[in-house]
């Protein structure tokens, strides 16, 4: 009886096999993409987007609802764009906000993550500061300016200041709300195959709140880079020509082409910048939790 029920058994399992290997071979495999069409495709949405907004914008300048000395029309502040990109003004202005940008969110970063860290392992430190660290990330970026002015005067510092303020806070919270979101069946799964301590969090914990902390990284970048356009707007540091510093002078002047053209530039790092930094990370986070196809991807 007991043979019986084991070749019922062998014989199920071997049916379930054969369906489903039937399976595979009607599934259509996917087309193999090359390295071109795989950055056309990410690429092409946004195009398709950028036209259609152009297109609005000529629409309302064709309206007359503004002179064209106070809202020219893309056709003029692209010819303006590309002659200040000619002359090196617009590089030079994107080198040193991009300079400032770059520290920024990397002080903010090592900051937040220690901060984050901290506060999702002890329970005293997050009764104690977790509510702080988020009404520090609700609070405008441009309340700490006075208080940087006063404390590092007009300097990189105080741009930095702000900039680290804006940014930890998201970093943080997106590293504790991913710690604390890991499921409770991992961790003891974890535990059961020996990871304890240092070697839970790296194996373990970190990898389950990726996805969460990615988002918090991503939510840091659009902080730090609004905390430093406000910066270079208010003229903190007035010796070197920034895009926020190029923003106000073409205001002060009533430039408008020259406004909107840095308008644009800070409108495009910010694109470049989602699409193959933060987009490509998130991709393949969700590629590793089998959250999209990687054949497709």
């Amino acid at each position: 009886m007991a043979r019986t029920d084991l070749e019922r058994g062998t014989t199920a399992s071997r049916l379930e096999d054969e369906l489903a290997g039937l399976d595979a071979l009607e599934t259509p495999a996917p087309e193999p993409r090359g390295p071109l069409r795989r950055v056309w495709e990410s690429v092409w949405p946004p195009l398709a987007g950028g036209a259609l907004a152009l297109a609005v914008w000529q629409a309302v300048v064709l309206s007359g609802w503004k002179k064209p000395w106070v809202l020219p029309g893309p056709g003029a502040v692209f010819e303006r764009f590309f002659q200040d990109l000619g002359n090196g003004d617009l590089l030079e202005a994107s080198s040193i906000t991009m300079r400032r940008a770059v520290v920024g969110y990397g002080l903010a970063l090592i900051i937040g993550c220690a901060l984050g860290l901290a506060i999702a392992h002890f329970g005293l430190l997050r009764r104690a500061f977790g509510s702080l660290v988020t009404g520090l990330q609700t609070m405008p970026s441009i309340a700490w300016f006075p208080l940087a002015v006063l404390l590092f005067q007009l300097s990189e510092g105080a741009i930095l200041f702000v900039v680290v303020l804006g940014a930890a806070p998201a970093v943080a919270n997106g590293l504790i709300g991913g710690i604390d979101h890991v499921p409770p069946a991992l961790l003891r799964a974890g535990k059961v195959l020996g990871a304890s301590g240092l070697n839970a969090y790296r194996h373990v914990i970190l990898p389950a709140a990726l996805p969460s902390f990615v988002g918090g990284l991503k939510q840091a970048w659009a902080f730090a880079w609004r905390s430093l356009m406000a910066g270079e707007l208010l003229g903190v540091v007035t010796t070197q020509q920034s895009i926020g510093y190029r923003l106000q002078i073409s205001r002060d002047f009533s430039d408008a082409r020259g406004m909107i053209a840095a308008m644009v530039l800070i409108l495009l790092i910010g694109i470049v910048v989602d699409l193959f930094i933060f987009g490509k990370l998130d991709r393949v986070v969700r590629r590793r939790w089998g959250l999209i196809d990687p054949a497709t991807a």
